[in-house]
Formats: structure tokens, C-alpha cells, sequence
């Protein structure tokens, strides 16, 4: 504290305030519109109803709800367009993962889609079996007990000739094919082991499209 001709001068200790992140003056950045579009292939039919799109195709027909998610989705002549406006960084990705699953729709209708899975034991041979709209495992390590897993809608379970251990499946809906591969992997995972010791189970060991047909 100083005094200067009778005028007690104080220390400032005042300091500005932080800005806020979302302030006023420093605003959140949104793009006006985000668009992306695929086209249509030929034999494909596909109907859009309040966010609700239906492809049709050789194989058969998929639909699919994109209520929950805040675009514009339509169709353009031959191809299908999503737009989203006002978006911020997350709601921009919105943009390409409806795409994604409408070009999985479109390729699960004329091509369809296979998973591959091998038996990988080193003393207890894995059997697997296919009763009914279930899949049996039994014998893994050596348990007694029977792990089901049943086929969801519109999967198809099929066990490879040519190649030892192996099982097939196939269906449209990608969705529906790998989540079945995840449940029959699911059942067979070591639990209170080393697993770089235990290594027994049943893997995918490939997946992808289906082989156009000639």
C-alpha cells in the first residue's frame, strides 16, 4: 500500500475472467449441409417412407429404421441421397454411416453375405452340429456340456466339404450373419485360463460378400 498526497493507492488483484468454451463469442462451428449419395445398381428397387427404406433385390428384401437418427434421406433419380443440416461434428458422421448400411443393404440383396469359421483345438477335437434352427458345440476341452446357439432370421449354417473344421454362414442381412459368428464364438471362449495357453475355439477366419454369380 502506498500513499501518495493523501490517496490510498490498493494493489489490483483482479483478474479477467476464463471465456467459456461455448460462449457467445466463441460459438460451436457448424457446416450448413452435409450430403452424400449412392447409386442404385440395376435390378434393385428400394422405397423410402419417413426414414424407413426398403431394398429389394434378387436375393430378397431388406428394411431398415433410420428414425432415430436426424437427416434427410430420399431418393434422387437413380440414387439415394442423405442430407444433414446444421450439424455439428458428430452429427456429421451420421452422413456416412447411413450410406455404409444402405450399400450393405444393396450388396446383402444381390450378393449376400458368408462368414467362414474354423475349429482350432490342440487335443479335444470340437464337434458341431446343426439341430433344427440351433447349433451345437460339445466337446470343447473336453466338457460335457452342449453350448447352443440358435440361427437368427435369415442365416444359413452350412459345413464345408472340401476344407476340415470349417462351417459356412450365409445370409442377406450382414447384421443378422455376423452376430451369429459372434454368439458361436461367444459360447466357445476360455474363461479362468491363460489364454495364450488355451487357444481352443471357434474363430472367423473369413467374411465378406458372396461370389457373384456367373
Amino acid at each position: 500500500v502506498r500513499r501518495i498526497t493523501g490517496v490510498t493507492i490498493q494493489p489490483c488483484c483482479w483478474k479477467a475472467p476464463a471465456p467459456a468454451r461455448h460462449s457467445l463469442l466463441h460459438p460451436t462451428m457448424k457446416t450448413v449441409l452435409a450430403s452424400r449419395s449412392i447409386e442404385i445398381p440395376e435390378g434393385v428397387e428400394v422405397e423410402i417412407n419417413a426414414r424407413v427404406i426398403k431394398v429389394t433385390g434378387p436375393r430378397g428384401s431388406l428394411t431398415r429404421d433410420f428414425k432415430h437418427m436426424s437427416m434427410d434421406l430420399r431418393k434422387v433419380g437413380n440414387q439415394i441421397r442423405v442430407d444433414v443440416w446444421f450439424a455439428n461434428r458428430k452429427q456429421l458422421a451420421v452422413v456416412r454411416t447411413v450410406i455404409s448400411h444402405i450399400d450393405n443393404m444393396i450388396v446383402g440383396v444381390t450378393r449376400g453375405f458368408i462368414y467362414k469359421m474354423r475349429f482350432v483345438y490342440s487335443h479335444f477335437p470340437i464337434n458341431v452340429t446343426l439341430n433344427g434352427d440351433n447349433v451345437e458345440i460339445r466337446n470343447f476341452l473336453g466338457e460335457k456340456r452342449v453350448r447352443k446357439v440358435k440361427l437368427l432370421e435369415g442365416v444359413k449354417y452350412v459345413r464345408s466339404a472340401d476344407v476340415k473344421d470349417q462351417i459356412e454362414l450365409s445370409g442377406n442381412d450382414i447384421a443378422m450373419v455376423s452376430l451369429t459368428a459372434a454368439q458361436i464364438q461367444g459360447q466357445t471362449n476360455v474363461r479362468k485360463k491363460d489364454l495364450r495357453k488355451f487357444l481352443d475355439g471357434i474363430y472367423v477366419s473369413e467374411k465378406g460378400p458372396m461370389a457373384a454369380e456367373e
